[in-house]
């Protein structure tokens, strides 16, 4: 199969890499320092199985020189949110008619602006629940291998998840889109804001009263907005989204914070969730917006209070924007707390 990979960070990167391992025509649209370093030096790809260099794929700048180079199968956007609305820009204006786009990007409002550009016949929704990070330019390391989730419902979801598991990505196949997408969000709401806001560990959070309070009513928030769009919470691949929401939507707070501290903050260790990396890098956004303010978005539309999700998000969001000082907030869990009401 040839593939178009949109964005060659962690996750675009480490699938693109895994595929073109396995045979398939991989072509990346990159920044032009990533896709120098793809076309010089290739992708460093490592994992508890070993470290292996992966020469086969071609990279590019722009969809403009993707097209021109070739026809593609498939297009897998692997970019952060906060870019799609310019890659739509940039793909419409080569094509009204781009080939099925498979959007594997967190939170839940990407396919829709995919179909809206290019019609939901498009659209292929999935999500990716392996770790993975990105050191430098070409270089991928497999921090905790999981899975990939494909939705059913276009011609392609039950192939592409043949093919990936042939690349070794542990693909699975789901019934239905909005319930996959939803529980990956919930896996991606917890201690994120929070701890990008306040400057720390998932662990610290959890360890605190007041701050696990925060993140169980975050929770609460978006099981919430989930029963009120009638999408239930799904195990996705390698990770038990079902007794997350168990622990956070069913037991008090005094049974809840244990479950937590234990499942989610060991797993995490000491390492810094993608908004805390974000905001502390000075890259001056985060997808706070189309995470937290998804969940408050649809809450407003279908009448659920999230007055947690929003405070989050308005907080970082003025933090990312030099609108609010870091140095009030950090390892200030008070500072926070003033402006949510748990």
């Amino acid at each position: 199969m040839k593939l178009l990979v949109y964005g060659a960070g962690a996750i675009g990167a480490y699938m693109g890499g895994s595929l073109a391992s396995a045979g398939h025509t991989v072509t990346f649209i990159a920044r032009p320092a990533a896709a120098e370093v793809i076309r010089m030096q290739g992708l460093r790809l490592k994992s508890k199985e070993g470290e292996k260099i992966i020469r086969a794929a071609s990279a590019v700048t722009s969809p403009a020189k993707a097209f021109a180079a070739g026809s593609h199968d498939v297009i897998l956007f692997a970019l952060k949110s906060y870019s799609t609305a310019t890659a739509i820009e940039e793909l419409r204006a080569v094509t009204a008619t781009p080939p099925p786009i498979l959007c594997v990007q967190n939170g839940v409002d990407n396919e829709t602006e995919l179909a809206e550009a290019f019609g939901p016949e498009r659209v292929i929704a999935g999500t990716v629940t392996t770790a993975v990070s990105r050191p430098s330019e070409g270089e991928i390391v497999v921090e905790r291998k999981r899975g990939v989730g494909v939705a059913q419902g276009h011609p392609l979801s039950a192939q592409i998840v043949i093919l990936f598991k042939e690349a070794g990505l542990n693909a699975r196949l789901y019934p239905a889109a909005g319930p996959m997408k939803w529980s990956k969000l919930l896996t991606n709401l917890i201690g994120n804001a929070t701890s990008a806001i306040l400057d720390m560990t998932v662990a610290e959070l959890f360890a605190d009263q007041r701050t696990s309070a925060v993140e169980l009513a975050m929770l609460r928030e978006c099981l919430a907005v989930m029963r009120v769009l009638k999408y239930g919470v799904v195990d996705l691949p390698s990770v038990p989204v079902r007794a997350l929401a168990f622990a956070a939507g069913r037991l008090p707070n005094f049974l809840a914070q244990p479950a937590l501290r234990r499942g989610v903050a060991a797993g995490r260790g000491n390492k810094m969730p993608s908004f805390h990396i974000d905001l502390h890098s000075g890259r001056g956004r985060t997808e706070v917006r189309w995470l937290n303010g998804a969940v408050a978005r649809r809450g407003a539309e279908r009448g659920v209070p999230t007055p947690v999700n929003q405070a989050l998000t308005n907080t970082l969001e003025a933090l990312s924007e030099g609108k609010l000082n870091k140095e009030a907030f950090r390892r200030r869990p008070d500072a926070l707390l003033r402006l949510i009401n748990v």
